[in-house]
């Protein structure tokens, strides 16, 4: 079968032809497609709709639903459906409730015969909790506060605000009274406000300014992360699709100041496991391929272009586990430097500020523990010079003048806080004024003309969620353009304190804790520690955090420990955490507790954890390995069987499998089988012994929604009712407003419920 009917994603609408009954042909058809041996499901959906009848179809074996098609014709019972972007055509013969036919694509036949059915949702629908059920735990919380969890989680009215280059409009996301989110446009003169693009049924994930009169925008399919591109005018015509390739996963990787007419994008459109490179037309949605990755050869984590759009370097994976970084010479892609996994080689950017074409800015942590930014000689393979590094943090931000011929504007990491660093004469003038203008508060220039005489500044802090201010260069002007969520006053947030302590074997540690404002010494409060996802290169950061914040006002501590395996702090701490996922990288978390309580700050009988991805995947080992320290736990779209999860990764993490066995455990080795067994949570629920409350979007493409069910089920059979939230509209975290507050009221319930005024009962099974 064709990756094109394999892979395929997108919303339809089907004209019937009036001869039959709307209500003969509602519902789904479902049917098998027998291709060299492979039965390959399709499921067609119809309903009616004012126009005659809405469709999706969908293909469950790659997870992929709502193929768009042309056409639908039903005339004497005979039914014509096509689709020209499919090369596809099927005909059959309706019979009360099946349609026997074939179905042609590409100069192929093959017999399909459908049948009514019902249509399933994905994992087991028996399992989550009822509405009712969970406004009954959301009902727990009871206290009478200033702020709602409406006040800390509402989607602003307006945010993510963009410049365009020629500083004529502002485009940003704006909610409506119903909370959906819409893109907006707003001229910079004359402060009017229009419309631009509505959200359908799915979210726009993010949008992007491809030249003064066009912007695009990028969806997926409730969630599923196969995000397609989309683009507009700023008149608002030409709307359309330009990536129509379903199942596929698209992302822009490339502006071209240089061309206006294109970008860059990669997607898996041609190997549903490796993502390739092309030059995308935003206008027409034409397609140009720039590189093959042939059968049989390494697989490639990365392209790297030059302003003009010209294939400079690729980055590809040796060995499973290794990195190799190829440079283009002589019309030849040749090896620079090969890097066991954990160490960095990568370029930032080429440096068009030089007489020497290969010459480039790199991060690199080969000469030291920490990532520092080198210029580097890549025809040479030669260090140049170091132009920006810490002892103690690895740094990588670097930001460059289009306008000054590409001169270092400054440099950034994150430490304790994160940290600008101006380094040409410009930019530490426009930094000086900013920092007369906004004090101690954390201000980044987020954005810039390309004449460079506006800029666009976000500020924040622990108490501030964001605020957004165009600053005007030539007139020195600063005017605030947006306050997120104005109504959280800054007087009534908590403070988010760094932390340093030593783990049991002596690494070094950091981490926050936020106490709330009413905090007074002495006090022992419960806690919430919050272990992050990823695991590995991720970190947590000082800043505005609404749950932190949220759990703050209800009289909870929260802790966050950046433990072995967190990014930022160097290539060694990376390493430490390597193979030690549910073991030394836990033991970490559980340290940063005992340090809290310590501290004296912590009720020890009254600690909490919750997480989301690898930091629900915590929560369950935390549960098992621990039990008597967490009076309870919530799991958001966590690992629960490190075996199933890894039979279950999407198609375009396949080419990371080798490193995903270097970061967890790799199921092939008999000894690391052992270890993904003991720490399997679902494997050894009769540990849990303390309330667990679950939380899971159904069409998540990265912790299959069987995690969840693995868990849950495993309880049930136990005894235990386990409050059980799934979302039928979600993937991999939340994103529709209305979820997301059904999420924190019932998370609140389950925490009144079992860290105030009382012990959690153990569980009994």
């Amino acid at each position: 079968m064709t990756t094109l009917l394999k892979y395929t994603v997108v919303f339809v609408s089907i004209l019937l032809g009036a001869t039959l009954q709307s209500q003969e042909l509602n519902g789904s058809y479902s049917g098998n497609l027998d291709v060299q041996g492979t039965q390959m499901e399709l499921i067609f959906n119809i309903s009616p709709s004012e126009d005659g009848y809405e469709a999706t179809l969908d293909v469950p074996a790659q997870g992929a639903s709502g193929i768009e098609l042309d056409s639908v014709v039903l005339q004497d019972n005979r039914v014509s459906i096509s689709s020209a972007k499919l090369q596809m055509t099927y005909t059959g013969t309706l019979s009360n409730e099946s349609i026997e036919g074939t179905y042609k694509q590409a100069g192929k036949e093959f017999p399909l015969n459908l049948n009514k059915t019902v249509k399933k949702q994905p994992g087991n629908t028996q399992l989550p909790s009822t509405e009712a059920e969970l406004d009954k735990l959301a009902a727990l919380e009871a206290g009478d506060y200033k702020y709602s969890v409406e006040d800390y989680f509402t989607t602003p009215e307006a945010y993510s605000f963009q410049l365009s280059p020629d500083g004529k409009y502002i485009a940003y996301m704006k909610r409506r009274k119903t909370g959906e989110r819409d893109l907006y446009l707003k001229e910079t003169a004359t402060q009017k406000e229009s419309l631009l693009k509505e959200q359908g049924e799915d979210l726009i994930r993010g949008f992007y300014w491809a030249n003064n009169n066009r912007i695009l925008y990028l969806q997926d399919k409730g969630g599923n992360e196969n995000y397609h591109v989309y683009g507009v005018n700023i008149d608002g015509e030409n709307s359309k699709e330009l990536t129509p390739f379903d199942g596929v996963r698209v992302n822009i990787i490339e502006s071209l100041k240089e061309d206006e007419e294109h970008v860059i994008v990669q997607m898996n459109k041609d190997n549903p496991q490796q993502e390739e490179p092309y030059r995308l037309n935003v206008n027409t949605g034409e397609v140009t391929k720039l590189y093959t990755v042939n059968e049989g050869e390494a697989p490639i984590a990365g392209y790297n272009f030059d302003r003009k759009g010209n294939l400079r370097a690729i980055t590809r994976i040796v060995d499973g586990i290794k990195t190799e970084l190829l440079y283009e010479m002589e019309g030849e892609f040749k090896r620079v430097k090969l890097t066991e996994f954990g160490d960095t080689f990568a370029i930032s950017s080429f440096n068009p500020n030089t007489e020497n074409p290969d010459d480039a800015y790199v991060i690199s942590n080969l000469e030291d523990d920490k990532t520092e930014i080198q210029l580097y000689d890549l025809k040479q393979n030669k260090k140049i010079k170091t132009v920006f590094s810490n002892d103690t943090f690895d740094v990588s931000g670097i930001s460059l003048s289009r306008k000054r011929n590409y001169e270092i504007d400054y440099f950034s990491y994150t430490g304790e806080k994160t940290v600008v660093v101006p380094e040409s004469d410009t930019y530490k003038k426009i930094y000086k004024r900013l920092q007369k203008e906004f004090g101690e508060k954390q201000f980044f220039t987020i954005g810039r003309t390309d004449d460079e005489s506006q800029y666009m500044v976000a500020v924040t802090s622990d108490k501030i969620v964001g605020e957004y201010y165009l600053y005007d260069v030539e007139k020195d002007e600063v005017t605030l353009l947006y306050k997120l969520l104005p109504h959280l006053k800054t007087a009534d947030m908590a403070s988010m304190k760094p932390i340093t302590f030593k783990s049991r074997d002596g690494l070094t540690l950091h981490g926050y804790i936020t106490l709330p404002k009413s905090y007074k010494n002495g006090q022992k409060l419960p806690l919430i520690v919050n272990p992050h996802g990823g695991p590995q290169g991720i970190r947590d950061n000082w800043g505005f955090n609404p749950e932190a914040q949220l759990f703050a006002s209800r009289g909870y501590a929260t802790l966050h420990v950046n433990f072995r395996i967190s990014g930022g702090y160097g290539k060694k701490f990376l390493k430490a955490g390597f193979g030690q996922i549910g073991r030394k990288a836990m033991d970490d978390v559980e340290d940063g507790v005992d340090f809290v309580i310590d501290q004296g700050w912590v009720d020890k009988d009254k600690v909490a954890i919750y997480g989301g991805s690898h930091g629900g995947y915590a929560v369950l080992r935390g549960m098992t390995k621990t039990p008597e320290k967490y009076a309870c736990g919530v799991d958001y779209v966590g690992v629960s069987n490190l075996n199933t999860f890894m039979s279950t990764i999407p198609p375009y993490w396949e080419k990371y499998r080798d490193m995903m066995y270097k970061i967890w455990y790799n199921p092939e080795n008999a000894e690391e089988k052992v270890i993904m067994d003991e720490i399997s949570p679902a494997l050894h629920v009769d540990k849990i012994e303390n309330p667990l409350f679950v939380i899971q979007g159904a069409n998540d493409p990265r912790v299959n929604i069987d995690e969840a069910d693995q868990i849950v089920e495993s309880l049930r059979e136990r005894g235990v009712e386990v409050p059980y939230m799934v979302k039928y509209d979600e993937g991999h975290g939340f994103g529709k407003e209305e979820n997301r507050l059904d999420l924190y009221k019932a998370m609140m319930g389950f925490f009144a419920e079992h860290l105030k005024d009382k012990k959690a009962a153990p569980i009994k099974g």
